[in-house]
């Protein structure tokens, strides 16, 4: 197999694959796109818990006031039967007491239980509101589901059909350059083969060295780019010349070297005078 069809090959696989880890990440993060309403949802239940607990607290408070006003009108009803039967001026004066006494004990209870029952009936309207929303929020994230499922097999689907795609591309191809290729896709989330402008690699935009430039124009076999691992290519304009590489401004993994040797001695210069400074000042 030429090295052209290969590279044009790799160029075809490139959209298949990037097309392929688009439709798999859709895919993984498809449930995450209702956990807000399930979330929602989960909030409501737990909040109508609540209030159904608060309820039963509330409607049994009310049966307990209702109970004590009961008990406190017949204490009053007895005690004004009884003032027919006194005798004397002390067991009136007792009795009268009795009688003011149940009776305010008695608005007490009515006031405290009017004041229950429209918080009960608050509650109860609340309750309600809360398990119609909820059936609501039910129904919308059920027909989430069903139309998210729908919308999974259908990538699904296109995502086998991308598979055999790719099944009918990569044999020829050395597997790991297939290997080498996938991962730099995958895990930049780009291109995995670009063509070389002006020397420089049209993925990481860096300066190519001499040696990597003559290795792509000559077209012999794949080359990866040193600084980005991607594949490099040489690419003719319409006139049949190059308008990406010109030799003679190309660097070299030696230069490269070579500037980082000199920033380090710019450090290690700049760290000494600063020492010397600080000798001094101490002195």
């Amino acid at each position: 197999m030429e090295m052209t069809e290969v590279f044009d090959k790799l160029k075809t696989l490139q959209e298949v694959l990037s097309e392929k880890y688009e439709l798999e990440a859709l895919i993984a993060d498809a449930p995450k796109r209702l956990s807000n309403q399930e979330e929602l949802l989960e909030r409501m239940k737990k909040q109508f818990i609540e209030r159904n607990m608060e309820y039963e607290i509330l409607r049994s408070k009310v049966a307990l006031l209702k109970t004590q006003l009961a008990d406190a009108e017949a204490k009053r009803e007895r005690s004004e039967k009884g003032m027919d039967s006194i005798t004397t001026h002390r067991e009136y004066e007792a009795l009268e007491k009795e009688i003011k006494d149940a009776t305010e004990l008695e608005q007490q209870l009515r006031k405290d239980l009017q004041k229950e029952e429209k918080l009960f009936v608050e509650l109860d309207e609340n309750i309600k509101q809360d398990e119609q929303l909820i059936a609501q929020q039910e129904s919308e994230l059920n027909q989430g589901k069903d139309n998210l499922a729908q919308e999974v097999e259908s990538l699904k689907t296109k995502l086998e059909n991308l598979k055999k795609q790719e099944e009918e591309i990569v044999p020829g191809i050395d597997p790991e350059i297939i290997f080498k290729f996938e991962r730099i896709i995958k895990s930049k989330h780009s291109k995995g083969i670009v063509v070389v402008k002006g020397n420089v690699c049209d993925g990481c935009h860096m300066i190519l060295p001499a040696q990597f430039a003559n290795e792509v124009h000559t077209g012999e076999k794949i080359v990866f780019c040193p600084y980005c691992s991607r594949i490099l290519y040489y690419e003719e304009d319409e006139s049949g010349e190059s308008e990406y590489f010109h030799l003679d401004d190309t660097g070299s993994l030696a230069d490269l070297f070579d500037d980082f040797s000199d920033e380090e001695e710019e450090i290690e210069d700049d760290e000494y005078e600063e020492d010397d400074r600080r000798s001094s000042k101490d002195e």
